[in-house]
């Protein structure tokens, strides 16, 4: 054997970051997520994961020519992403008593009787569950990227493409992306890394 060992080889000093056990019960040692900032979930390799949050809009209190405007509208933006995209819904608790007072003012301003039913049904519904414990349903657009530049064509081109069908979004914020995270792995329930056993 020509190998030689080298006595005065000093030994290399462990990392003082744990490495990933997938056969771990806490959370921490198996999900794939470096750290959130800036809006954005960073991955191990440094590949960002980032979107926008949609602010719902019910069209189904409009007129049919304003209904067929935004679903025209809705394709023609789909059609203009040519990326891979996900579409995401996450329950979040609210209080929704600024809710019940859109309501009213909507239902005051309705002039149609469809319209005055759905509105109707709507604050019943609000006043049903005002004692419980409500949550309001988000929507998400996420895209994963690692090219800083890229990332930010892709938010400009979700955010005013929406905004062309009547749809507000904005970037998502470290806290939507802690809910969605979340909702996918404790059930909604808000949580702290480290401490968090889970059962698989």
């Amino acid at each position: 054997m020509n190998s030689k060992i080298n006595n005065n080889q000093k030994p290399q000093p462990k990392t003082s970051q744990p490495k990933k056990n997938p056969g771990s019960p806490y959370t921490e040692d198996w999900i794939n997520v470096k750290s959130i900032t800036n809006g954005m979930i960073v991955l191990p390799n440094n590949e960002k994961v980032t979107g926008v949050k949609i602010q719902p809009k019910n069209i189904f209190i409009l007129d049919s020519l304003q209904q067929e405007a935004v679903l025209g509208a809705m394709r023609n933006f789909y059609n203009l992403l040519k990326f891979e995209f996900w579409m995401i819904s996450a329950d979040r608790p609210v209080d929704i008593s600024v809710y019940q007072s859109q309501l009213q003012i909507m239902l005051q301003n309705a002039t149609t009787p469809a319209q005055i039913k759905i509105i109707a049904q709507d604050i019943e519904k609000a006043n049903m569950f005002i004692n419980n414990q409500v949550v309001d349903t988000e929507y998400y657009i996420l895209f994963k990227e690692k090219n800083p530049d890229e990332i930010g064509k892709r938010l400009r081109l979700l955010i005013n493409g929406l905004g062309n069908c009547g749809i507000n979004a904005s970037q998502t914020s470290n806290d939507d992306l802690r809910t969605i995270l979340d909702n996918f792995l404790n059930g909604g329930v808000r949580t702290e890394f480290g401490t968090v056993v889970t059962e698989r």
